[in-house]
């Protein structure tokens, strides 16, 4: 049984990785095909097998569907190469294991028949820490919107493919370099700085502390 208990209005750190650590992206398309996901399977009222129908290759990027009853609010995300992060806040009883099961099963579906491949892609149930202070989800937004850059040592130039692929984390969202509207940032924002250039000045020094304690040995 799962230690976390899911609260209505409560906010939480959901996170997962590929089985073996293997790579669950492996181009732009299968970024995209994810990010879709997130918004196709936020709400009640969508059924759990519309990716099981529609399993083409080729992916309508600029699809949205239209949200009555959200199981969840994003407040930011971050995609890399073999594993996710998320912080979600719940806003209907079993919101964010109803939403993470579409999210999972239907991305798994299409992810093993691209690549003729059968059994899991993510490793067990996805993992969850409740986030329990103001000072919590702003640590945790500047982690989950840069987790790309905590996983790179000082001074590492080399690139990574998903580095081109823009929308692959919610940061461009918080500082206005992009307006696809998938996160509920005004939970992080709102009251805490006066403008996306204050919270952008927040976290990257929150990053630099972040990756000074992660490679102090």
């Amino acid at each position: 049984m799962r230690k976390v208990k899911f609260l209505n209005g409560k906010y939480y750190h959901i996170f997962n990785r590929g089985v073996d650590k293997r790579d669950i992206f492996s181009n732009k398309f299968d970024v995209f095909r994810f990010i879709q996901s997130m918004d196709v399977f936020n709400n009640v009222d969508t059924g759990n097998d519309i990716f099981y129908k529609n399993r083409s290759k080729k992916l309508n990027v600029g699809y949205r569907v239209p949200h009555k009853n959200k199981l969840v609010n994003v407040i930011c995300y971050c995609l890399n190469s073999n594993h996710y992060h998320f912080i979600l806040e719940q806003l209907v009883d079993n919101g964010i294991s109803d939403f993470m099961k579409r999210l999972g099963g239907g991305y798994s579906v299409y992810f093993n028949e691209k690549y003729k491949r059968s059994g899991a892609l993510f490793q067990g149930r996805f993992k969850a820490v409740h986030i329990e202070s103001d000072s919590q989800l702003l640590h945790d937004s500047v982690y989950v919107n840069l987790n790309n850059k905590v996983h790179k040592k000082f001074g590492e130039s080399k690139k990574h493919f998903l580095d081109l692929i823009p929308n692959r984390s919610s940061w461009g969202e918080y500082i206005g370099d992009n307006d696809w509207e998938i996160c509920k940032k005004s939970f992080v924002l709102d009251g805490n700085f006066k403008d996306f250039k204050e919270y952008k000045k927040f976290a990257e020094k929150t990053l630099e502390i972040i990756r000074e304690k992660r490679y102090e040995n």
